[in-house]
């Protein structure tokens, strides 16, 4: 199952890195970018996770407020947190069951293989809590300038 535009953006509530919770539908009014990615202080991952952290201050100046989700323990999402400085909301989905929600996990292709794990995903999520964007598959170098070129963001 993959979402589309207009689809309902699945609600969810899910601890943070912080050891707060985050719900979704508390970010109604603003636009959301919430990312999927396999695991926390991976190489690829923490590239991202980098990316996203340089770039949100451009991001929120547009109005859209960035969630990072992975099936990693909070306690794990703290550590990458600190180590890396990451300053927009790391949740956990440890049983899977948002990212599965969303199509962001599933079968996918690693090293040739297939495999059943996390696919590298983003959505953008309007301020009604629809689905503006839905990609699947995404790079994790290179991802967060094609978001903002895609967003008209582009310096």
């Amino acid at each position: 199952m993959s979402l589309s535009h207009g689809d309902a953006a699945p609600d969810f509530t899910l601890p943070t890195d912080s050891g707060d919770t985050l719900t979704l539908k508390d970010l109604r009014g603003r636009k959301v970018v919430l990312y999927a990615y396999p695991a926390a202080m991976t190489p690829g991952c923490t590239k991202q996770a980098c990316d996203f952290r340089d770039n949100l201050a451009s991001l929120q100046a547009a109005g859209y407020e960035v969630v990072g989700i992975s099936p990693d323990a909070p306690a794990k999402l703290a550590k990458f947190r600190e180590r890396d400085a990451i300053t927009f909301p790391l949740v956990s989905d440890q049983d899977k069951s948002v990212l599965t929600a969303y199509g962001a996990y599933g079968e996918k292709q690693l090293y040739g293989k297939t495999v059943t794990g996390v696919i590298r995903s983003t959505f953008v999520i309007d301020e009604d809590g629809a689905i503006d964007r839905a990609m699947y598959n995404v790079k994790a170098t290179g991802h967060v300038a094609k978001l903002r070129r895609d967003l008209g963001l582009d310096d």
